[in-house]
């Protein structure tokens, strides 16, 4: 199997950057002529990729070129944010980007999306979609979807990867707080009582039992609420994210980012480093034993905001895969929201990070 991976940066947003990142690709992967080609570009490029997509394409010889901006973007060598940059997954042999025109439910498919391209319809047609949104670090500036190196009509994306087998799985990066608890009222976007209690007084006391205080000053930016079908998908980590939004001292509610319903299982959950980095390993060793030999090579989407912001700096996360998955291919980029499966249901997350291995077949 010939796949291999390219990262070129520079001061300028030049095409020459796209070209250089395939170019590196198709050396390491000895090839003359790829079937298709992942590029990732930094939002730089976003206002007007073409340029960049055709050198890309020239580059491989392909004129099969998929991807999207984002404001950060990595292969298994390094990362780069806040600068421009191509990172380039080039596929030979007989592994290759095929169109999903009519899918099987059970059928994988590696999907993008610019924020306005996200809709109902799309993700509940028939596959299991895994990827990333594109965008850049405020997540409204401007954003690009291509495939068959061009813009991508609706702003999203997908495609089956061919000659492979994969497995994908979901690392949320969070330390549990507290038991999954029936939800008993909600307003809107406010949750008003979980399992009989107010809603902030349950919080509170989660946030306090786990860290051994009492009535520190809730870290909201870091404080999530997870969503989960059953106990038993919660506890196996197939659950849905929502962030908070405020806390409501009046009326001791909390005001999430999505709406709930009387009656869901919900608890909450703690963003931290040492619980991300537990949880992606743990993902990454779950995904080894799906695959009938060890994977040859992978794919990363990750949130913006657990990448190096969340690290102070260093990408832990990418230090992890490289530990855990030495010299194979691994390309991604850090964006807006993720996509991926959750009990057989295409969802949209926050703050996570979706990984799909691939073996030969």
């Amino acid at each position: 199997m010939k796949v291999a991976t390219g990262l070129a940066s520079g001061r300028e947003a030049l095409p020459a950057l796209a070209r250089e990142a395939v170019t590196q690709a198709m050396r390491a992967a000895d090839l003359q002529i790829a079937n298709s080609v992942l590029l990732f570009l930094t939002s730089e490029f976003a206002r007007d990729p073409i340029p960049a997509l055709r050198a890309a394409a020239a580059a491989a010889s392909c004129v099969d070129v998929m991807g999207c901006s984002a404001p950060g973007i990595f292969t298994e060598q390094n990362w780069v944010v806040d600068g421009p940059a191509a990172a380039a997954m080039v596929f030979g042999d007989d592994v290759r980007l095929l169109p999903a025109s009519h899918p099987s439910p059970d059928q994988s498919l590696l999907a993008l999306a610019a924020p306005n391209g996200i809709n109902i319809t799309w993700l509940t047609k028939p596959g299991l979609r895994f990827g990333g949104v594109s965008g850049d670090a405020t997540g409204q500036g401007p954003f690009s979807v291509w495939q068959h190196g061009k813009g991508a009509p609706g702003g999203h994306c997908e495609a089956m990867l061919a000659g492979v087998q994969s497995a994908i799985g979901t690392s949320h990066g969070v330390r549990v707080l507290s038991e999954p608890r029936p939800v008993t009222a909600a307003q809107g976007y406010d949750l008003v009582f979980l399992d009989g209690k107010p809603a902030l007084e349950s919080l509170q006391r989660a946030y306090d039992a786990r860290r051994g205080a009492f009535n520190d000053a809730l870290p909201m930016h870091r404080l999530m609420l997870g969503i989960a079908d059953t106990a038993a998908s919660a506890a196996h980590g197939d659950y849905r994210l929502a962030a908070l939004v405020c806390a409501n001292e009046a009326e001791r509610s909390v005001t999430l980012t999505t709406r709930l319903e009387p009656g869901q299982l919900v608890f909450w959950l703690l963003r931290e480093p040492d619980a991300a980095q537990r949880d992606l390993e743990q993902t990454v060793l779950d995904l080894k034993t799906q695959l009938p030999a060890p994977p040859e090579f992978g794919l990363l989407f990750s949130c913006l905001g657990r990448g190096p912001y969340f690290y102070n700096g260093v990408d832990r996360d990418l230090e992890l895969m490289q530990n855990l998955l030495p010299d194979i291919p691994l390309i991604g980029f850090y964006g807006n929201g993720e996509i991926a499966p959750v009990n057989g249901v295409n969802e949209m997350l926050q703050y996570s990070a979706v990984l799909g291995l691939f073996h030969h077949v």
